[in-house]
């Protein structure tokens, strides 16, 4: 099984393992989260980064270590693309939830095919959705135009 190492801007790091937490309450030992402090030099936070990939790649049914970033060239993905090894770790930037949850749950598949997955997740998970007048609400038809405006 894989194990997910999330490192992102302080605090979305642990506030997307928390949601991951919520919807899969079993994962807590494959999810690890490693915020990234404004004032912490990208040495420390690279030393920190190192301890959890080591902690995570010592378990014993680990196969992998997917690495998920928020933002790409930001201190975030910087540190994590020293880190990773392209081998037994991956590294996708981008996170967002919908990523992180598809992750979760194929984290059982081969390391390849849980990178792809997460692309898909997090690409999918973003959408425009349409909006309509809600429920009840008619429709203003006493403007000469068609055009709402702001008054």
């Amino acid at each position: 099984m894989n194990s997910i190492l999330i490192i992102a801007h302080a605090p979305l790091a642990h506030a997307l393992r928390q949601c991951a937490l919520h919807v899969f309450p079993d994962c807590g030992d494959s999810v690890v989260a490693l915020d990234v402090q404004p004032n912490v030099p990208p040495e420390e936070t690279l030393a920190a980064a190192r301890i959890a990939l080591q902690q995570l790649g010592a378990q014993a049914d680990v196969s992998g270590v997917l690495v998920l970033t928020d933002v790409f060239g930001a201190t975030p993905c910087n540190v994590a693309q020293k880190l990773v090894d392209g081998i037994t770790s991956r590294l996708v930037a981008g996170v967002n939830l919908p990523m992180l949850l598809r992750t979760v749950s194929y984290r059982r598949e081969a390391i390849d095919a849980l990178v792809s997955r997460a692309v898909t997740g997090g690409t999918q998970g973003v959408m425009q959705v349409a909006v309509t007048a809600p429920q009840n609400q008619a429709k203003r038809n006493h403007d000469q135009d068609q055009h709402d405006h702001q008054q």
